[in-house]
């Protein structure tokens, strides 16, 4: 059978209604004897499908598959029931983290503000126990800002390095995974260094935020709530782990959908939740209402990026962009013209028959742009596998279409207006070009196994 997602001609990737035949896996039955009867023992252990994952189980070691499917409820479930029994040893201070476009599936799904929606997840999760509920906005805006210097960086550099341009955004989990795996050094040198808003959160979680609640950071268990299964396999990687610790910045991954289905299994309604505010990394201060950055269904890199750069490299003050749609509607780009002369080109390029293409234009060197915000998912964030599907695995249209009009009407703040970000560069980073900034916020991606990839596989 031929994946979608990837450029094998033969995968082993089951589809989801191939019930038979599809390879699924109990993490909990080899688990670590954790077997007594607690407040959460009527829940159905989960079983994550190879096919909820856009990375396919021939792009996973049997290691790696086995450690994507311990990241499942039963796991928070464990936590929040060590932190009930009376060895506070093995107590953990629990946190979770919910990605921005997490939000408008909730929204939408139980027709609530994108407000009310937060705080209703915030009160659900302290429900159970979680003491801390954060959103990742503060670490997106780290994650733009480090992707704005190092793209005028490796603008200013484009004649004397030869892999400076393009530069590709380096957000989603699904297209790093597949530049690492199937493309070559080629393509990956001309990924944005910059680590992801859910890393960087790892890395806010357990590094400022351990500090100042003065915990080792093996004893925080960080939960990231996130739109993609794809996410899972990115918690995983080894540059964010510390030895030190035997800890990871983000301990376990788990989709919008399946927070629902824990509502669902202990017969909770979002509506009857009682609203909590979201708490911040700084102090004893709540978050306010929620905001997004640019973008239509991502982190808006491409938007934060074409303005920062005209800007600072030619002194234009771009106030809105306007896309121009390709061969579909997920492969667009914005140009800026000065001088009767085209100097900056960037592109959206969503899913991958339009990522397929854009690698075929790079290698015949043939690629215009100098920029190009990657998605894995068609549509966007918004459109992650782990929200937004019908029991049949397909898109939920109606609902998608609810979620992206939520999010366009969420205010939209510039990271650079962050002043908590600002202040986190001084007193925790040590300044913006300071080695601690490369260290925290930036990692290195290289081509792992660089076998045939087959590019000339028809979409």
């Amino acid at each position: 059978m031929k994946c979608e997602n990837c450029t094998k001609k033969e995968c082993s990737k089951k589809q989801k209604n191939d019930d038979t035949q599809s390879t699924s896996v109990d993490p909990l039955s080899s688990n670590d004897g954790f077997e007594e009867k607690d407040e959460f023992h009527t829940l159905a252990n989960a079983k994550t499908l190879l096919s909820d994952c856009l990375a396919c189980d021939n792009c996973m070691t049997s290691e790696e598959g086995a450690r994507v499917f311990q990241q499942n409820q039963k796991e928070l479930f464990r936590i929040l029931n060590l932190n009930k029994k009376c060895d506070t040893s093995k107590h953990k201070v629990l946190v979770v983290s919910i990605c921005p476009q997490s939000l408008p599936y909730f929204a939408a799904k139980f027709n609530l503000s994108v407000n009310d929606a937060a705080k209703r997840l915030c009160g659900f999760f302290k429900s159970l126990g979680v003491h801390y509920v954060f959103d990742t906005t503060i670490a997106a805006d780290f994650s733009i800002l480090e992707s704005q210097r190092e793209f005028v960086q490796r603008y200013q550099r484009r004649s004397q390095e030869e892999h400076a341009l393009p530069m590709f955004a380096s957000a989603c989990p699904g297209w790093i995974r597949y530049a690492e795996r199937v493309l070559t050094n080629l393509v990956t040198s001309h990924i944005c260094t910059a680590k992801s808003p859910q890393q960087i959160m790892g890395s806010l979680v357990k590094g400022y935020f351990a500090r100042q609640q003065n915990l080792s950071p093996d004893k925080i268990f960080h939960v990231i709530v996130a739109p993609c299964y794809d996410k899972k396999l990115e918690a995983l990687r080894e540059d964010f782990y510390t030895a030190l610790y035997n800890s990871q910045e983000v301990d376990c991954v788990l989709t919008s959908g399946e927070i629902v289905q824990i509502m669902e299994q202990k017969n909770v309604s979002m509506k009857d939740v009682t609203e909590v505010a979201v708490d911040s990394l700084f102090d004893e201060i709540k978050e306010g209402d929620v905001v997004r950055h640019d973008g239509k269904r991502s982190d808006g890199y491409l938007e934060h990026i074409f303005k920062h750069a005209a800007k600072e490299l030619f002194g234009v003050d771009v106030k809105e962009i306007t896309y121009k749609a390709l061969k579909n509607k997920d492969f667009q780009e914005v140009t800026l013209e000065k001088d009767g002369e085209t100097v900056l080109r960037f592109a959206a390029a969503y899913g991958f028959r339009n990522i397929q293409n854009m690698v075929l234009k790079l290698k015949k060197g043939k690629f215009l742009y100098h920029f190009v915000e990657v998605l894995a998912c068609p549509g966007g964030c918004l459109n992650g596998k782990g929200q937004a599907q019908t029991e049949d695995g397909k898109p939920d249209k109606a609902l998608l279409n609810q979620m992206e009009e939520v999010y366009a009407a969420i205010p939209v703040r510039l990271p650079e207006t962050n002043m908590h970000v600002q202040k986190m560069y001084q007193d925790w980073l040590e300044g913006m070009d300071s080695k601690k900034v490369q260290e925290t916020l930036h990692t290195k991606y290289s081509a792992v196994n660089q076998t045939a990839s087959n590019l000339d596989i028809k979409w």
